[in-house]
């Protein structure tokens, strides 16, 4: 609200993993990852779209209309947003043996329409997005919410995106050491030697992609510390993990 407030215009795309795999585990389901993304049936996009859309999201904007803001919550269908296809089978070693895995629906990213979101940003709302997708044939595709957000940035020529996880940033593999900067050659190193563990790949390479086409900054912070945006942002030195170009 305070970035609102002094007219840096906000849009928060959220994910909510956390709480998709409680509702599964509620209804008997077990959620299954490959590199870091949901295999996900028909049952369980039915259960994220109830999760995202009808749970958290209606939350946040209720959270920001506590504090005397406007927020509209949308899903990346809405005004055909996020348009994808469905993704294709993933390569994975299992057992010692690569084997392609069908994640379901679960979504690539193919075209990004952001005039819902400039038409709601002209207007002094804050966009507040679920990533589920629509793909050509008006079906839902789950779509990995820190890829989305990264997409939606450069969509909208933003100049900063800022990621908020439950770790304090990119870390060595030791996980001793936090990097305050990274170059993207960096980062891609890490990515390369491993360091990097599966939850943090989909963040790392959706700021790297947004570096790489026109995002000025982009940043990974630990959200559940308190002001640690404001920090970030707003400190010479941070407290999280800021990548540019170099």
């Amino acid at each position: 609200m305070l970035l609102h407030y002094v007219g840096i215009r906000v849009v928060l795309v959220h994910g909510g993993g956390p709480e998709i795999s409680e509702k599964m585990k509620q209804m008997g389901k077990e959620s299954v990852f490959v590199g870091g993304l949901r295999v996900t049936d028909q049952e369980t996009l039915e259960i994220a779209q109830m999760v995202l859309v009808g749970k958290i999201n209606a939350n946040i904007v209720a959270l920001i209309a506590k504090c005397g803001a406007r927020g509209v919550g949308i899903s990346g269908s809405d005004g055909n947003l996020i348009l994808a296809r469905k993704m294709e089978r993933q390569k994975v070693e299992i057992g010692g043996v690569q084997k392609e895995v069908d994640l379901g629906h679960v979504g690539e990213i193919e075209e990004i329409d952001p005039a819902l979101l400039n038409t709601l940003l002209g207007t002094q709302y804050i966009p507040v997005v679920a990533p589920i997708a629509i793909d050509r044939y008006g079906g839902s595709l789950n779509i990995n919410a820190d890829t989305a957000a990264g997409d939606v940035a450069i969509a909208l020529k933003a100049y900063k995106l800022v990621n908020m996880t439950d770790v304090e940033g990119v870390m060595d593999k030791g996980r001793t050491k936090v990097f305050r900067k990274l170059t993207i050659p960096e980062a891609h190193g890490l990515l390369k030697s491993g360091a990097i563990g599966e939850g943090m790949i989909p963040k790392v390479n959706s700021v790297i992609k947004a570096v790489e086409n026109g995002v000025s900054f982009a940043h990974i912070i630990n959200g559940n510390v308190e002001h640690n945006l404001i920090l970030e942002l707003f400190t010479k030195d941070g407290v999280g993990t800021m990548l540019s170009l170099k």
